[in-house]
C-alpha cells in the first residue's frame, strides 16, 4: 500500500464545546502534520471509531498517546475510547488563526 503523503501544514475547524475554555466550536486551527506532539499540545486525531477530534495530548503511553478535552464533563476523549495509537494523531495545532489569532 503507498504512503499517504500530507502537506507539511493544514487547517481544523473546532465543533463541539470539549475543549473549552482552549477552544470553541467555530474556532479555526493552523496545524503542523509533521510536527510531533508533546504532553500538553492540543493535537488533532482520528478515534478508532473514526472520528476527527481535536484534544489535548495528556500522556505519553507505550502504545500512543492518552488523549484529554480540557472540558472533561463534555465530549469523548481516552477516558472513553483508551489510547490513541502515535499513526492515528495526525496533527498539532500550533496557533488559533480565527476568530482571535494567538498559539496554542
Amino acid at each position: 500500500m503507498a504512503e499517504t503523503r500530507r502537506p507539511p501544514w493544514g487547517w481544523a475547524l473546532v465543533t463541539g464545546a470539549s475543549m473549552e475554555p482552549t477552544l470553541s466550536a467555530g474556532d479555526r486551527l493552523l496545524v503542523s502534520h509533521r510536527r510531533r506532539p508533546r504532553e500538553g499540545s492540543v493535537v488533532v486525531a482520528h478515534f478508532p471509531d473514526g472520528t476527527l477530534a481535536v484534544k489535548r495530548a495528556a500522556e505519553r503511553r507505550t502504545t500512543g498517546w492518552w488523549l484529554l478535552s480540557d472540558a472533561p464533563d463534555v465530549g469523548v476523549d481516552s477516558r472513553h475510547r483508551g489510547v490513541i495509537a502515535d499513526v492515528d494523531v495526525i496533527a498539532v495545532a500550533l496557533v488559533r488563526i480565527w476568530p482571535r489569532p494567538r498559539r496554542l
